[in-house]
């Protein structure tokens, strides 16, 4: 067979997996579309078909099956409009090919052009080698508040590049589903779309702990039947009473997520066996006409709580007060027959669809032109947000998720109106989310009429008024409790104003002086000054200067004061120089030029010193040993290697942001050096037990320990121990035998992170 013979056999086989591929798309919108919408998804299927012909993917497929998967994300498992399943089959043809703008909306019309135009943008701020992501994160935002749906399809792209994510080698994958768990998985919350934010999270644990992903995996399979079980006993009379009452409803039993277990045992610090709660029940009612759905809701959990006593602090009422991004449901956790706490959450089925597909659901029970008032009223936050942001572009990100993308609060003015606050918002967020203004001027609030420090914790449900005073001054210290981003800000520039007004000022009175004196500020005469009144820089000088603090009644003094010879200061520049040019640089090696690093292989963490090798150290936040999950990042300042647990916040944060320095780390066997680990230990007191625990550990077990602690109260101990061990081995066997003594009930390693 000749290779043209080949060659065209491969191609029709691709062509025909592409048209099968396309074929389930349109069957899926052929069961709602009109014939209209119909052609306009083949007309941009057909053009983007043009466009990446020959052009393939990392895994070797065709390059048009990633649009189509996109496509049928954003159709089948999102629920959006014939518009934008043509964004999506359109969504990389402006960015790889030689479409254009103009062009699309030529074809397409206005609105998927405008689409288009914002999805090419958030690609063109992509560097994937270097760039730092949380400016990209930022030029991302400021799309979504000209289309949401831009960020609803991008979310859908990432979704599909998250399900294809082995074709990419090691260190892409950790920088990806790093990406993923920091931004865009909050994201996807922060819009309602709860499926597609539970698969990223356990499609990102799976490539950041792959270990850990697949022994929960393995447990969940181990437990099937008991679980099974367990549900149909807990559900029989439930399924009783409901038939019972004439209620049109179906019941949805499965387990929690896996990257929601996890979570959860990194909390609590538990194993999987210890988990209480890996159910998750949803009662779906069918309503009728009859009632309000709300009454429907309630009625349902008037007749849960008839079978299971309710456990009155987990009752969650998001009916009646639904969540921003639109989430509606009533939480109530029972005692089940078996002693197990289990959540139950009560919906109707337009609840249960608004909370799978979030605001997108809402194009199926809305005008396409309306906009719901949440969502406005959360990019209006994004806008007033972006409008100022940090110059510290990280700073910018994690002040974003933490305003934007948190739990929240709804508290009340002494009028009644509602102001919504992330949670752990203080009196002052208050006092600015009010006005900028009042904040200034805020010395003290009342909060439910009891009077409290700016710094109090706000709760759910509280009465704020803002006292303020016009001799008020703002604070630096109020930077330490502001929680939210339109305070801080607002803080920042109001502290640079007055230190912009008190260096001005400062300047002019020290010009004066020297004028005085028939001088004029230069560069040595600075220099005398910034020695003689212990300051850091001539901002900071004449910032004293304008305050009151630095006075200049002894200027004369300095100026007079003996400076070094012009010969001294010559030759001590030329030595500094020649210093410099002879010194190498840190982390270059002979042999190998400094940005050659290779990203792909895993450094190797060595007990013994490779010269050849960049030196690394164990990052202090998480306390790494040998035999954890570890990944490293080449700082750029110094070229050393800092080695963090993969689960570390701070490691997920720098595979987010400065992913292009992040590489895959791997223990080597450690018989000599130690490593700093903590342990808590728990049990009934006794005489002696501390005794007991330190014995073991220094003379049986030959551990060296560096920190220990015991209290106890009402014949219960707790006990905190930190100690060095050679890897995780020897640490899990020292947990093994410490379990064994008489007395102590758990042993766990304690967990920084």
């Amino acid at each position: 067979m000749s290779t043209t013979t080949k060659t065209q056999q491969i191609s029709n086989k691709e062509d025909r997996y592409i048209q099968d591929q396309f074929g389930l798309l349109m069957d899926s919108c052929a069961r709602s579309m009109e014939q209209e919408d119909l052609d306009l998804v083949r007309r941009a299927f057909d053009h983007a078909y043009r466009r990446h012909d020959g052009v393939q993917r990392k895994s070797g497929e065709p390059y048009i099956i990633h649009p189509i998967a996109v496509a049928r994300i954003v159709y089948e498992e999102i629920g959006l409009e014939a518009e934008s399943v043509a964004s999506a089959l359109l969504h990389d043809v402006v960015e790889d090919t030689p479409s254009t703008i103009n062009e699309i909306k030529e074809e397409f019309g206005e609105r998927i052009g405008v689409i288009i135009d914002g999805l090419t943008k958030i690609a063109e701020v992509f560097d994937r080698e270097k760039s730092l992501q949380a400016e990209n994160f930022r030029k991302i935002l400021m799309t979504l508040t000209d289309d949401v749906r831009v960020i609803i399809i991008k979310l859908a792209d990432r979704l599909h590049n998250m399900r294809t994510l082995d074709s990419l080698p090691p260190n892409k994958q950790i920088k990806i589903s790093g990406e993923t768990i920091y931004f865009y998985a909050p994201l996807a919350h922060r819009l309602g779309l709860y499926s597609i934010k539970n698969e990223l999270e356990d499609l990102s644990l799976k490539y950041r702990h792959p270990a850990t992903y697949q022994e929960i995996q393995d447990q969940l399979e181990a437990t099937k039947k008991e679980r099974k079980k367990e549900i149909e006993e807990f559900t029989a009379p439930i399924h009783k009473k409901l038939q019972g009452n004439g209620i049109d409803y179906h019941i949805i039993a499965k387990p929690k997520t896996i990257y929601s277990l996890w979570n959860i045992m990194q909390q609590e610090n538990i194993t999987f066996q210890e988990l209480d709660d890996i159910l998750n029940i949803r009662i779906v009612i069918h309503p009728t006409n009859e009632k309000p759905e709300k009454a429907q809701c309630w009625d349902v959990y008037s007749l849960l709580t008839d079978i299971y006593v309710p456990k009155p602090e987990r009752i969650r009422d998001w009916i009646s007060s639904p969540k921003s991004n639109g989430y509606e449901a009533l939480h109530v956790t029972v005692m089940g027959p078996k002693g197990h706490w289990m959540e139950v959450q009560i919906r109707t089925k337009r609840m249960d669809e608004f909370a799978k597909k979030g605001f997108a659901a809402r194009w199926k029970y809305k005008n396409q032109n309306e906009r719901n008032d949440e969502l406005d009223k959360w990019l209006s936050k994004i806008k007033e947000h972006l409008d100022s942001p940090k110059p510290d572009t990280l700073e910018f990100l994690d002040e974003f998720r933490l305003n934007l993308f948190a739990s929240e609060i709804f508290v009340f003015t002494p009028k009644g109106d509602t102001k919504t606050l992330p949670q752990n918002a203080t009196a002052l967020d208050f006092a600015y989310e009010v006005h900028t203004e009042v904040g200034n001027k805020a010395i003290g609030a009342k909060v439910n009429h009891q009077l409290v420090p700016l710094s109090h914790e706000l709760q759910n449900g509280d009465q704020v008024e803002i006292l303020t005073s016009e001799n008020q001054k703002i604070q630096q210290e109020w930077l330490n409790y502001a929680r939210t981003a339109k305070a801080k800000a607002a803080i920042t520039n109001a502290i640079k104003a007055e230190t912009k007004n008190r260096i001005y000022k400062g300047k002019s009175e020290l010009k004066k002086e020297l004028s005085k004196r028939g001088l004029k500020p230069n560069s040595n005469l600075l220099r005398k000054l910034i020695e003689a009144y212990e300051v850091t820089s001539k901002e900071e000088l004449y910032s004293k200067i304008g305050s009151g603090i630095i006075s200049l009644e002894g200027i004369d003094k300095i100026i007079k004061k003996h400076s070094r010879s012009k010969f001294i200061r010559y030759w001590g520049l030329q030595l500094s120089r020649t210093a410099q040019k002879t010194l190498p640089k840190q982390g270059d090696s002979p042999g190998k030029p400094k940005n050659q690093f290779d990203y792909k292989s895993p450094f190797i963490i060595r007990e013994d010193v490779d010269e050849n090798q960049l030196p690394y150290q164990v990052a202090s936040c998480c306390h790494p040993i040998p035999g954890d999950d570890v990944v490293g990042y080449k700082d750029p300042k110094s070229d050393v290697i800092i080695v963090r647990k993969a689960k570390c916040p701070n490691a997920i944060k720098l595979m987010s942001s400065q992913g292009q320095y992040i590489v895959p780390a791997q223990w080597t066997t450690h018989k000599f050096l130690s490593f700093l680990a903590k342990l808590s230990i728990k049990g009934i007191d006794r005489i002696g037990i501390a005794k007991d625990v330190t014995s073991l550990i220094s003379n049986e077990l030959n551990a060296n320990i560096r920190k220990i602690s015991f209290e106890s109260y009402d014949g219960v101990f707790n006990g905190y121990i930190e100690l060095y061990v050679h890897n995780v081995s020897d640490l899990n066997n020292l947990i093994l035998n410490i379990s064994k003594i008489k007395g102590v009930d758990s042993v766990k390693r304690f967990e920084d992170v």
